[in-house]
């Protein structure tokens, strides 16, 4: 064979072989969720657990808390769709809703029920929830449990958030079944989901396309997932007593207090949930500290009348969370009295028809949107997660003051 021909096709061959890894170093990174192994067995009946609740006394919060549920409930469509944005002057409902915080908020309508006593708010949350749920999808072929599919995914905080809403029904409730589903299974399962979405050092992935045998988005990244995450292992623990979701917690919690610390008002949520099962070790409470810390340091910048009550909601809810845990375990709580009641006066300034913004409303506007807490005086708008977090925050804090209170 002639020197020149064998070159030839050594070239082809050479190029060939370069193209082959070059396409290879230039696709995207597929990764299939782990199998999960040693799952408690999915239940077929309904346990004889019974939720554990703290009373609240009347007051002009616990008002504010049921004000903010008719809100919800009177903007609530027939066929169980929330509101989910609104401008009160003009009307105008043309946004981009999102899921995961309408799932959120059909679970702050079950706390309303809880804190009033008044099953109107659960049968409003049944609805909600009711709607919500279709969009959970199951394909044991390709992806472990069940997940909440919305904008072409399975984010991990809508499936966190589901466990929420389930686990505040039965707060409300202490039921779990709703229609022909057993919602203590459609809990567990996507319990099964969080778990399988785990990374070896005990991070997550964020994302999953379910599409074809399914994997996850490995570039995806939400801030409040993990938090979200660890809280649903512990409120499945409590609804099943099942240790495997506390053991689950544990080592998500143990990666978690080794990360940069930020205003995470969910995992302020689960340091509360882990102080009344046992009191938080000494690295649990130096870094739920530092949460707090951060929250407080900026509280000049967060009452600037500029900012938004949804984000300034938050920071009730981390700091009354924080209190209760640091009361439990026997730490330092009262610091944190004045920086509560700091955030509340803010937001509440926000709940309609009330408002820090010179704002002149005439009765239709009071008497269609009274009760929703808006964002700023330069976005007159009502959203979802601003009336939920209200919700959930002055709940927390109103318990955290029965804590204290029956000492």
């Amino acid at each position: 064979m002639p020197k020149k021909f064998v070159f030839v096709i050594v070239s082809v061959l050479a190029l060939a072989g370069a193209a082959f890894f070059w396409a290879r170093g230039n696709q995207p990174e597929v990764v299939s969720t782990p199998a999960v192994l040693n799952l408690p067995a999915t239940p077929t009946f309904t346990p004889a657990l019974v939720p554990e609740t703290i009373p609240i006394e009347d007051s002009p919060l616990k008002d504010s808390i049921i004000a903010a549920g008719d809100y919800l409930v009177r903007q609530q469509l027939v066929n169980g769709e929330l509101s989910y944005q609104v401008d009160f002057m003009t009307g105008e409902r043309s946004y981009t809703p999102s899921d995961i915080r309408l799932i959120a908020g059909a679970g702050s309508l079950f706390t309303v029920c809880r804190v009033s006593g008044d099953t109107k708010y659960c049968e409003a949350g049944d609805r909600a929830l009711d709607h919500y749920l279709e969009k959970l999808i199951s394909d044991p072929q390709n992806f472990t449990g069940t997940c909440l599919y919305t904008n072409g995914g399975c984010p991990l905080g809508g499936v966190a958030l589901t466990v929420d809403a389930i686990y505040k029904r039965w707060q409300a409730s202490g039921g779990f079944i709703l229609e022909d589903r057993n919602l203590l299974t459609t809990a567990m399962d996507m319990g099964y989901f969080i778990v399988s979405m785990r990374k070896p050092d005990g991070s997550f992935y964020h994302s999953f396309d379910p599409h074809l045998k399914g994997a996850v988005n490995v570039d995806y990244f939400a801030a409040y997932f993990p938090g979200e995450s660890l809280y649903a292992l512990l409120e499945l623990h409590e609804m099943t007593g099942n240790e495997f979701w506390l053991e689950q917690a544990y080592e998500v919690n143990d990666f978690m207090i080794t990360q940069p610390v930020t205003e995470d008002h969910w995992h302020s949520y689960a340091f509360a949930m882990f102080a009344h099962l046992d009191k938080l070790n000494k690295a649990e409470q130096d870094y739920a500290v530092k949460i707090a810390e951060t929250v407080v340091e900026g509280q000049v910048r967060s009452l600037n009348k500029t900012n938004t009550s949804i984000s300034t909601a938050t920071k009730i809810e981390s700091l009354a969370a924080l209190a209760q845990a640091f009361y439990l375990s026997g730490g330092e709580y009262t610091w944190l009295d004045r920086e509560i009641s700091a955030f509340i006066t803010f937001v509440r300034a926000r709940q309609l028809p009330d408002n820090d913004c010179n704002f002149e409303f005439s009765n239709e506007i009071v008497l269609s949107y009274e009760g929703g807490i808006f964002n700023s005086c330069e976005d007159p708008s009502i959203r979802v997660d601003g009336v939920q977090h209200w919700i959930n925050g002055v709940t927390a804090y109103l318990e955290y003051q029965s804590m204290i209170g029956a000492r």
